[in-house]
């Protein structure tokens, strides 16, 4: 059993890291293999995020002490904290593509897995998300990718005129 000393050390290191970051994702990390978990958290931290596993009640005490309404003891479950200084955006994809991964291919051991993700909390505007919203954030392709095919579709009309015009200018 901790000390109080212990679990005062234990929140202070997760107030550094809300600080530092503008979104938590909370996963359950139980019967998931745990090399499979330092891939994860390899993968986080090289988009520049940070994982922690706190007590509920721990992160709790925190999350009240922020003024943050957001009841962790919600989750029957044990709880992983993803932390992501880009937003819940860039904190969705790298957790949604892992638990996607380790269902494989049978399609209950993929739908089992991706419980695994319970939800999130956006730091930056308030708002706390639930596991469907940050499954649907994590299918969404990069920004850039985005930009890319929305400039694409923004200029096919365009080149399709422009072949038109080509058409008719070899016509005459």
């Amino acid at each position: 059993m901790k000390t109080k000393v212990q679990k005062r050390e234990e929140i202070n290191k997760a107030e550094a890291m809300l600080k530092a970051n503008n979104a938590m994702v909370f996963v359950n990390f139980t019967k998931v293999p745990t090399e499979d978990v330092r891939k994860l958290r390899r993968e986080i931290s090289a988009s520049g995020g940070s994982t922690l596993v706190i007590k509920k009640r721990l992160l709790n005490v925190l999350m009240k002490e922020k003024g943050i309404d957001l009841d962790i003891r919600q989750y029957d479950s044990s709880v992983g904290t993803i932390f992501s200084p880009k937003g819940l955006e860039e904190a969705s994809s790298p957790v949604f593509k892992f638990f996607n991964g380790l269902g494989g291919t049978d399609k209950e051991a993929k739908i089992s897995a991706m419980e695994k993700i319970l939800g999130g909390y956006d730091l930056s505007s308030g708002l706390a998300v639930d596991a469907k919203t940050v499954m649907f954030y994590g299918q969404l392709p990069p920004r850039e990718v985005a930009l890319t095919m929305v400039l694409g579709m923004l200029v096919a009309p365009l080149r399709g005129f422009m072949h038109v015009l080509n058409e008719k200018a070899k016509q005459a």
